[in-house]
């Protein structure tokens, strides 16, 4: 009889920040029961025009279905959680929650149309259940959510602590704390193999609290003369108290401006964390408060183009608007690849006289994510005898693998989206590699990028489309002028000539140097067109366009 083994399966957020997916497998080779660490999103950059989510190539765990047991949520962030409304229908096992996590997602199924009534297990934050052959406890952090947890996994083979993301903060504002004297006991039980968060492996020290930031909110509201705007991520609710207390002090009603702000502070009321804090104005309240009477509270901290802040700053927004003297504060950390379009935002609202308050400028976010002097305190208290660095991009990883070794944890390995990692027994090994990779929500549907035609999106936006159009008879001779048609190409050449013309020229010379005989070849006039017209242009333009040729026959 084989011996039963623990493996670990990341299918995402292993060598870069989001996305997060992972699967532990328990049993013997060919017969091992399985269970998902969340079901996240990552966000689109410029590379994936059109393209809203990515997500997680899940084909492996489809076709291990019948030996899925559950999927478990650690907390209720997108790149936590955002991914199960596209992802669940694929594999239909319960998903483990607690009050607000189940919430929220409830909260997101009723505002998408068509969105999937998820088999959702509510479970009380700190609760311990059993899952086939694994017995989870879902154990409290600190983290820039509420009800965020990490999961001590128990099993016959042994014990791993999967983090999840954390911090420590003696003063969350809202939460509860990461309990050392828990860990510690988690410790003296015995953690086999510790999978950490590796966000800020590089930065030294620990992180600075939610409560200083809550402090400096107020001052930086209380100065301000004229209206403010502050934008965090809405999923925080911790900031959304500390920014409804400094208004409440600075004599400001709240007004929330977004969906997904509306959504999260809904879902925080019902469940008590926004107790003792004024109801929120919606929107339309915005117009007639007076200007050092109003906050709002906005979402699109990442410059996400159809988010509330986004709109504001272009001018579009049917019921808010700002105005030179009013206040912005970015409460917020810009995530890496969306620096372009927060500049951008930032850019168009200094260019209209509104002062911009960021994190460079004053204390007015923390990290929800532990630093190295964090990481070493969660290493004192568990003792892990191994360690897989996650929930970060290469550099992180490998850093954070290095501090490990440094500390005295023997055995650390840096692993990558589909690799099978041996946990236990140990040593720590990858004993295989299952697919992996990434899909794409492209409006409604879900593809890969290359189903997607994502590239061909993109080289359209770099230089453009040329279609031409033939009609040629059975004697491969031309019935009529080539029709022509260009989209995103310049209009002329530097002396003037339509770039039309130059196309029709170049496919007309290109069809005459064809003999005859081959010109009953579609393809190969096709092809032959296609090459000839993008030399053209590039020699004209320095570009090459796309090229789409058409050929029929009568």
């Amino acid at each position: 009889m084989r011996t039963p083994e623990l493996v670990f399966v990341p299918l995402g957020g292993v060598g870069e920040i989001g996305m997060n997916f992972a699967l532990y497998g328990f049993g013997p080779q060919g017969r091992r029961r399985w269970i998902i660490v969340d079901c996240g999103v990552a966000f689109a950059d410029d590379q994936l025009p059109g393209i809203d989510l990515v997500l997680p190539d899940i084909r492996f765990i489809e076709e291990e279905r019948a030996n899925l047991e559950a999927i478990l949520l650690t907390h209720a962030h997108e790149d936590h959680f955002g991914a199960l409304a596209d992802l669940w229908p694929r594999l239909k096992v319960p998903v483990y929650a607690t009050p607000f996590t189940a919430g929220l997602l409830e909260a997101k199924r009723l505002s998408e149309p068509g969105a999937p009534a998820v088999e959702v297990r509510t479970i009380a934050s700190g609760a311990r259940i059993k899952v086939g052959p694994f017995d989870v406890e879902y154990v409290p952090v600190a983290h820039s959510i509420p009800e965020s947890h990490s999961l001590f996994i128990r099993t016959a083979a042994g014990n791993v602590l999967h983090t999840g993301d954390w911090k420590l903060d003696p003063d969350p504002v809202l939460g509860g704390i990461t309990d050392p004297e828990r860990f510690t006991a988690i410790g003296r039980e015995g953690v086999d193999v510790l999978l950490c968060d590796s966000t800020n492996a590089l930065r030294d020290g620990v992180s600075p609290s939610e409560a200083d930031v809550a402090i400096n909110l107020a001052e930086v509201v209380a100065r301000a003369p004229g209206r403010v705007a502050v934008t965090t991520f809405a999923s925080n609710v911790a900031r959304i108290r500390s920014v409804a207390e400094a208004a409440a002090k600075a004599g400001r009603e709240v007004v929330t401006v977004g969906r997904a702000m509306d959504r999260v502070v809904r879902v925080a009321r019902e469940l008590g964390y926004l107790d003792g804090i004024a109801p929120f104005r919606d929107e339309s309240a915005f117009a007639y408060l007076p200007r050092d009477k109003v906050l709002a509270l906005c979402t699109g901290s990442q410059g996400e183009a159809r988010a509330a802040l986004a709109r504001i700053a272009a001018g579009d927004h049917p019921r808010v608007s700002l105005s030179p003297g009013d206040l912005v504060v970015f409460s917020s950390r810009t995530i890496p690849g969306n620096e372009r379009s927060v500049y951008r935002i930032i850019n168009g609202l200094v260019g209209q006289g509104i002062e911009v308050l960021t994190d460079r400028d004053a204390m007015i976010h923390v990290s929800g994510h532990p630093r190295r002097g964090e990481i070493a305190e969660m290493y004192r208290w568990t003792q892990p005898k191994a360690l897989v660095p996650v929930h970060g991009e290469m550099a992180h990883l490998t850093t954070h693998a290095a501090f490990g070794r440094a500390s005295g944890i023997p055995d650390a390995r840096v692993v990558r989206n589909g690799d099978m990692v041996r946990l236990l027994p140990g040593p720590l090994e990858v004993v295989d590699e299952v697919p992996s990779g990434r899909l794409v929500k492209d409006g409604a549907m879900l593809r890969t990028p290359e189903e997607s035609g994502v590239r061909d999106r993109r080289r359209l936006s770099y230089a453009g489309v040329v279609f031409v159009s033939l009609i040629l008879n059975s004697k491969g001779e031309m019935i009529d002028d080539p029709q022509v048609a260009l989209l995103g190409l310049p209009e002329e050449d530097d002396i003037g000539t339509p770039l039309g013309v130059v196309v029709e020229d170049t496919v007309m010379g290109t069809i005459e140097s064809i003999p005859r005989p081959r010109r009953r070849d579609s393809e190969l006039v096709a092809d032959a067109v296609r090459r000839s017209v993008r030399a053209a242009i590039n020699q004209i333009w320095g570009k090459k366009p796309l090229c789409k040729v058409l050929v029929s026959r009568i």
